[in-house]
């Protein structure tokens, strides 16, 4: 696991992309923030603010889970997440974008992800938020472990793909 990194997109934007405009963090150190994202994204020019939280869920095809265990290449998820931003930035009428990712352990109950956008109205903020989890879960390098009750088993999982049309998921038992 790497440690934690925040970051405002620092890398060079595009001349019609303002950089202030992400609030990028993946942590171990520091849990998603609901009220921290929407601070972030809150604007009076927008009359939508939609999010997204993810949560570790009690079980997964009938088997008890403990939590689930996020790990990540800090550095390259946030340069994935910065080059996620902007390209929903270009396909969507949105004015700010926040995500945060937590890596380590993630008990059932707690958020493991938060994604919000602000736009003017609704439809680009409802479209952003969905356009950047798929994108997170196929594009950015942070791997789940599912942990389940008794912690002798456990699962490596890959993110939802789709291929030609339908979701697959593959997973690789942990020996």
């Amino acid at each position: 696991m790497t440690d934690s990194a925040e970051v405002i997109a620092k890398s060079q934007p595009p001349e019609d992309i303002d950089s202030t405009s992400f609030f990028i963090t993946v942590s171990s150190e520091e849990k998603p923030s609901l009220d921290k994202c929407y601070k972030f994204v809150s604007h009076p020019s927008c009359g939508a603010i939609s999010t997204f939280l993810g949560t570790t869920r009690d079980s997964f095809n009938g088997k008890a889970v403990s939590r689930l265990s996020y790990e990540g290449y800090v550095p390259m998820a946030v340069k994935e997440l910065d080059k996620l931003c902007r390209e929903a930035k270009t396909k969507y009428n949105v004015h700010r974008i926040a995500v945060q990712h937590v890596l380590g352990d993630c008990p059932v109950g707690e958020v493991s992800v938060i994604i919000a956008a602000s736009s003017p109205h609704r439809s680009d903020a409802l479209q952003c938020v969905t356009f950047m989890i798929d994108e997170l879960k196929a594009k950015v390098p942070i791997w789940k472990l599912e942990v389940y009750e008794g912690e002798e088993d456990c699962v490596w999982k890959e993110n939802v793909e789709w291929h030609g049309g339908k979701i697959t998921r593959v997973m690789y038992k942990e020996t």
